[in-house]
């Protein structure tokens, strides 16, 4: 764990795509009249983390890397609720509830890091 401390570098990951997730859910929210609009989502992480392949980084100067930017697709949610006159088929109570899931994904996200920055003080002798 701390040779390479992936432990940080996933709880990053958990926390941008959560951040991924909760934006997509405030645009359906946002649309949710808007005719013709169907909502949609981003896969769980637990489903991202393993099928996405480490970013090869091209190092310009040392010390210097660039950023992680990969983008997370969403998809359009097929069958959720039925769809609106108008051919909507945004559903405010799901993406309420949505949302509080997110923010738990987020949350957990952030106590991962902070247990881990724990772990690291203590292990220094300075917790």
């Amino acid at each position: 764990m701390y040779q390479s401390l992936e432990l940080f570098q996933t709880a990053g990951a958990m926390a941008r795509h959560a951040g991924a997730r909760q934006a997509v859910v405030t645009r359906n929210i946002a649309n949710a009249d808007t005719p013709g609009y169907h909502a949609q989502e981003i896969a769980p992480f637990r489903d991202v983390y393993g099928s996405n392949p480490a970013p090869t980084l091209r190092q310009t100067r040392p010390g210097h890397q660039a950023p992680d930017v990969t983008p997370i697709a969403a998809r359009p949610v097929a069958g959720r609720s039925e769809p609106s006159p108008n051919g909507n088929n945004v559903s405010l109570e799901d993406e309420m509830l949505a949302s509080v899931a997110v923010a738990r994904e987020h949350s957990r996200a952030l106590a991962i890091y902070r247990h881990g920055m724990t772990i690291l003080r203590t292990t220094l002798g300075r917790g």
